[in-house]
């Protein structure tokens, strides 16, 4: 990975579809609110574990319906 690459921030994974259930859980994107809230602020890593977590809870809502 250049260097570059690797400085360059993550890009958000809003999908543009906002809106928080019952748990302050985007449906769209999966993220907590205060994920969002904290995501402008995070370093990479940070957005990965933020970009994981969501992935999960995203996977699991399906799973529910």
């Amino acid at each position: 990975m250049s260097s570059d690459l690797a400085h360059k921030p993550l890009d958000s994974p809003c999908r543009r579809q906002c809106c928080l259930d019952e748990h302050e859980q985007c449906i769209g994107c999966g993220r907590t609110l205060q994920e969002i809230l904290d995501w402008g602020a995070a370093d990479n890593a940070r957005r990965r574990l933020i970009c994981q977590a969501a992935e999960q809870r995203l996977r699991e809502r399906q799973q529910r319906h």
